[in-house]
């Protein structure tokens, strides 16, 4: 899932100025998959090792998605690709772990959220401009994706791949059963709401509660409602503010005391499951990035499928910002000890090439990082028009400090606690959320 990262002010900058379209390279872009014979044959024993993300309803999913595009790029380069789809809940660790060892993939994806981080540990290749003209070159990307791949001022060590955006998505079936109209626009609403949809068998909203990653994601978008920050200006961490006290409190409320989701979803960490109960219709509502394909793939009709942006603040709080999601997305790297740099290089450009971009976007459901291949219809529909308007107008970045990662892992695991308590009945109150984020905080040292 998921995923976010950049400059604050360079990101926020991009996306408004260039909403999801930049100026193409056109033809290049086009053929950006394309390789002589001459290169084929010198790379005919060459096999590349790829560490995907679960993007789709299962690891096995996206192998099966996966498979037959990496049969395209050995079909045209004569380079092999063994692929490993790691889950979420470990690809971080897995990741940090490589840094270290330097026993890690040639090619790999990671959540862009973690570009500053893992751009720290010097593991990753440089995107500098020679680099990245080896992929098809800048130009081609999204601005506001591509500021996603590393520090403020410093060389990209990332290319995007998928786009993506959080919306509420809502079941427009059970929605008209319930006699509501319309999906809700303030957290008032949808607590209002979710009361309607919710009894004895049935819970109005999944959330993916055990997951640290879906936390820290959601908390960071009801710490901006708030007029909440979890870094201030000068990197220092900032964490039990009472604006992020607040956010917190609120999301974890969504179960404790609004009672419109289930306890069990206390449970939920594989970044699959509180979809898969929306899909299936066991929840009415979902918060989650951007995933039509994924719900068409588990079997939901399409006429019962609403998107609208995350809600806000019925009265918007001293400072407060009309934030409805993270800047999300998925980065491809390249682990900088690799012994086959070029092949590597070659399998970024073809993941990124215009016809790819097209093809695993519209199967996942996700926004292309290309700007050549909004070209296709399939892009043009009102969800995915919804998340391009949330990207443009009301996305925020995540902290780009080198404590990234650990922010997420630290304080993403205290909010998964802070649920396990929900769920088993212990109350979770203001003063049992200071003392997990101050003892986050000074984890990280602050």
């Amino acid at each position: 899932m998921r995923l976010t990262r950049t400059a604050t002010a360079a990101i926020t900058t991009a996306l408004l100025a260039v909403p999801l379209a930049a100026c193409g390279s056109g033809d290049s872009a086009k053929g950006a998959s394309g390789t002589s014979g001459d290169s084929k044959n010198a790379d005919a024993n060459t096999t590349l090792t790829y560490w995907a993300s679960n993007q789709g309803t299962s690891l096995a999913n996206d192998k099966q998605i996966l498979t037959p595009e990496l049969a395209k790029f050995t079909s045209q380069t004569g380079i092999k690709v063994n692929v490993e789809v790691v889950p979420w809940s470990d690809l971080l660790n897995r990741i940090l772990a490589a840094t270290t060892s330097g026993k890690g993939p040639d090619v790999l994806n990671i959540g862009n959220t973690w570009s500053a981080s893992l751009q720290a540990t010097g593991a990753l290749t440089q995107f500098d401009d020679a680099t990245i003209q080896q992929v098809g070159g800048k130009d081609r990307f999204l601005a506001g994706s591509l500021s996603a791949t590393g520090a403020e001022g410093k060389a990209p060590t990332a290319v995007p791949l998928y786009s993506l955006a959080y919306g509420l998505y809502y079941n427009k079936k059970q929605f008209a059963a319930a006699g509501i109209s319309k999906p809700p626009a303030t957290w008032d609403e949808l607590v209002a709401d979710g009361k309607k949809l919710t009894t004895a068998q049935h819970f109005a909203l999944s959330l993916e509660a055990g997951s640290g990653t879906e936390n820290i994601h959601n908390a960071f978008t009801l710490s901006q409602q708030h007029g909440g920050s979890f870094f201030d200006g000068s990197g220092k961490p900032t964490f039990d503010t009472p604006q992020n006290i607040a956010a917190i409190k609120q999301y974890v409320d969504l179960m404790q005391t609004d009672k419109i989701v289930s306890p069990s979803d206390a449970e939920y960490s594989n970044g699959t499951e509180a979809l898969k109960d929306f899909a299936t219709g066991k929840t009415s509502m979902v918060l989650w990035q951007a995933a039509s394909g994924s719900l068409a793939q588990l079997g939901m009709k399409a006429a019962d499928i609403g998107v609208a942006p995350l809600p806000l603040p019925a009265t918007t709080p001293a400072g407060g910002k009309k934030v409805t999601s993270m800047v999300a997305g998925i980065n491809l790297a390249v682990f900088d000890n690799t012994k086959h740099k070029d092949a590597a290089l070659k399998f970024v450009k073809f993941m990124t090439s215009t016809p790819e971009q097209e093809q695993l976007n519209k199967t996942y459901g996700s926004l292309p990082s290309v700007s050549d291949a909004y070209s296709d219809p399939a892009f043009g529909t009102p969800a995915v028009q919804t998340f391009k308007d949330i990207l443009s107008k009301s996305a925020a970045p995540l902290p780009a400090v080198a404590q990234e990662s650990q922010f997420e892992t630290l304080v993403g695991t205290a909010i998964k606690n802070m649920f396990a308590d929900a769920a088993s009945g212990k109350t979770v109150t203001e003063d049992t959320i200071k003392s997990q984020l101050a003892a986050a905080q000074q984890q990280i040292g602050g």
